[in-house]
C-alpha cells in the first residue's frame, strides 16, 4: 500500500498539484481505514487528505483514474461481450420493475434495452438520485453510444461527444421539472422550483462526470496507463498559458485570481511589516526584560514602516498579449491598497492613460471591459509600435516618474520592425525606482523575429517570463 500511495503521490507532483509530507503521512493515516475496493470512498479520502485547492479537484480526478483504472478487479472493464454480468442483472431488474405486466420486462437484458426505455431509467435514476445506476447507465451508455474501436487514436472529448449527443441531455431538466410538478400533483413555488432544478442541473453534471470517466478508464484499458497520463492531464489554472488558453480555461484563470490576491495580499503586508530590522528600541527591551528579572535576554527593534511603493504599469493589449495585460492589471488593481499609487496605462501603436477606469467602479472586470472599447490606442493603423507609443508616454507622463516610482512594462515586444526608441527605457531607469519588464513568450521566442525585448531589457532591472499565473504570482511577491 506504501508503494501505490507513493507512486500516485508522485504522479500528483507531476501534474503540478502541490503535496507535502504532512499531507501525504494524512493520506496514509485516511486509507488504512478503507478498502482499496471502496473506489468512490478511496478517491475521496485521498482527496480530502491531498487537495487543498477546488480548482485542482480536476486534474486530481484525472490522475486518480489514470493511475488506478487498471489496478484491481473492481477497475476491469466489459467490451459488450456479455461478462458485465453484474450491471446486465441491475439494468433488467429496473427494467423489470418499469415494465411488469407489458410482456417484454426481463427478456434480453440491457443490449435489448430500446433508446426511450434506456432515457426513462435514466430519467427515473435522476429523479432519484441513485449513484449506482447513474454509474451503472454511464457504462451502458458509453458501450452503446461512443463506438470506442481498440487501437483508434482518437481522444476522449470525440467520444464523450457522441456518448452525450446520443442521450440528448438537454432538455433532461425541463423534463425532470415536469415529472417533479406531476409527482406533488400542482405548481412549485419559486424557490422550490429553482432548488429542484439546481438539484436536477447537479445530479445530470454528475451524470455527464461518470460518462467521462467511463471513457477515460476505457482508453487506459486500450491505450495503457502511462501512455494515457500525458493525454488526458490537464494544467492546474494557475500553469494555463495566457496566450492559448481556452474559454473554458479563461474562466477557470478568474476564478482562480480573486483567492490569489487575497494570499499575495497578506504576504506583501508581511512582507513589508517585517522584511528587516531598525535601530534597537531601548524602552521596548527595558519593558521585556522584566520577565528575565531585569536583564536585557532579548533585543527588541524599531520596525520601520517603508513607504509603500508607487507603481506604473505600461501594456500592450494587442492581439495574443492582450489576455496576459488584462490578468495583470486585474491581479494589480486587486493589490492596488500594497501600494501607494497605481496609474495603467495601455497602448498598441498608440497609448492612453486608463487610471481613471479603475477609479470610476470597484468592479476590476467592468475597468477592464471599458479599456478594450473606449481606450484610445490606435495612431495609425492598429499594429503594435512599441517605439512611438513610449515616445508619446515619455512626452507626456514621463516627468511624473520619481524615485518612489516602480514601472512595469508588458508586452512580447514584437515591434513589427519600427524604430525602437530604447533611450525611453533609458530614461525611465535613472528616474524610477525599479523598472521590470514582463514578457508572455517562452524565453526561448525572445529576440526572435521582429521581437527586441534584448534590446528594451539592457535598461531594465529585469526582464521576466510571465505566461501563467503562478510565474506572475512569483513577480509580484517581489514588488514589495
Amino acid at each position: 500500500m506504501i508503494d501505490l500511495l507513493s507512486g500516485f503521490i508522485v504522479e500528483l507532483r507531476n501534474a503540478g498539484l502541490p503535496v507535502s509530507l504532512t499531507e501525504n503521512l494524512d493520506a496514509m493515516t485516511a486509507i488504512s481505514h478503507i478498502p482499496l475496493e471502496d473506489r468512490e470512498a478511496f478517491k475521496y479520502a485521498l482527496g480530502a487528505t491531498l487537495v487543498k485547492n477546488h480548482a485542482h479537484w480536476r486534474s486530481f480526478e484525472t490522475v486518480f483514474e489514470v493511475y488506478f483504472s487498471l489496478r484491481g478487479p473492481e477497475y476491469n472493464i466489459t467490451d459488450g461481450d456479455g461478462s458485465g454480468g453484474d450491471v446486465d442483472d441491475f439494468l433488467r431488474q429496473m427494467q423489470d420493475a418499469q415494465m411488469k405486466g407489458e410482456g417484454n420486462g426481463g427478456a434480453g437484458g440491457m443490449d435489448q434495452l430500446t433508446p426511450e426505455e434506456l432515457m426513462n431509467i435514466l430519467m427515473n435514476a435522476l429523479m432519484s438520485g441513485d449513484q449506482a445506476m447513474m454509474r451503472a447507465l454511464a457504462r451502458q451508455a458509453v458501450q452503446r453510444f461512443a463506438g470506442m474501436e481498440p487501437g483508434r487514436p482518437v481522444g476522449g472529448t470525440y467520444y464523450l461527444y457522441r456518448t452525450l449527443r446520443n442521450l440528448d441531455l438537454d432538455g433532461m431538466s425541463d423534463k425532470l421539472m415536469e415529472a417533479s410538478r406531476q409527482e406533488v400533483g400542482g405548481e412549485l413555488t419559486k424557490l422550490e422550483e429553482r432548488l429542484e432544478r439546481d438539484e436536477y442541473n447537479h445530479r445530470i453534471e454528475q451524470f455527464k462526470q461518470e460518462v467521462e470517466a467511463e471513457i477515460r478508464r476505457r482508453l487506459v484499458a486500450d491505450r495503457g496507463a502511462e501512455a494515457m497520463a500525458k493525454t488526458l492531464r490537464k494544467p492546474l489554472p494557475e500553469d494555463v498559458e495566457f496566450m492559448h488558453a481556452s474559454r473554458d480555461e479563461m474562466q477557470n484563470l478568474k476564478k482562480a485570481l480573486q483567492p490569489l490576491t487575497r494570499k499575495l495580499a497578506a504576504k506583501l503586508a508581511r512582507k513589508r511589516r517585517h522584511g528587516r530590522k531598525g535601530p534597537l528600541d531601548f524602552r521596548n527591551t527595558v519593558r521585556h526584560s522584566l520577565a528575565y528579572g531585569g536583564v536585557p535576554a532579548e533585543p527588541k527593534f524599531k520596525y520601520p514602516r517603508p513607504a509603500k511603493p508607487e507603481l506604473i504599469v505600461v501594456a500592450d493589449i494587442s492581439g495574443s498579449v492582450a489576455a496576459f495585460a488584462r490578468f495583470t492589471l486585474m491581479l494589480v488593481y486587486a493589490l492596488s491598497n500594497q501600494f501607494s499609487k497605481v496609474r495603467a496605462f495601455v497602448f498598441i501603436d498608440g497609448i492612453d492613460e486608463v487610471t481613471d477606469y479603475f477609479k470610476k467602479t470597484e468592479d476590476v472586470s467592468e475597468a477592464i471591459q471599458r479599456i478594450n472599447t473606449e481606450a484610445d490606442v490606435i495612431w495609425v493603423d492598429g499594429h503594435s509600435d512599441y517605439g512611438h507609443a513610449f515616445e508619446v508616454f515619455w512626452e507626456k507622463w514621463g516627468k511624473e516618474i520619481n524615485p518612489k516610482s516602480s514601472v512595469i512594462l508588458l508586452g512580447d515586444a514584437r515591434n513589427n520592425y519600427h524604430a525602437s526608441q530604447a533611450w525611453v527605457i533609458k530614461e525611465m531607469k535613472q528616474k524610477a525606482r525599479k523598472v521590470y519588464w514582463l514578457n508572455p513568450e517562452p524565453r526561448s521566442y525572445w529576440n526572435t523575429g521582429d521581437s527586441i525585448v534584448g534590446e528594451y531589457g539592457v535598461h531594465t532591472d529585469g526582464v521576466f517570463e510571465c505566461r501563467n499565473l503562478r510565474q506572475l504570482e512569483a513577480f509580484v511577491e517581489k514588488l514589495a
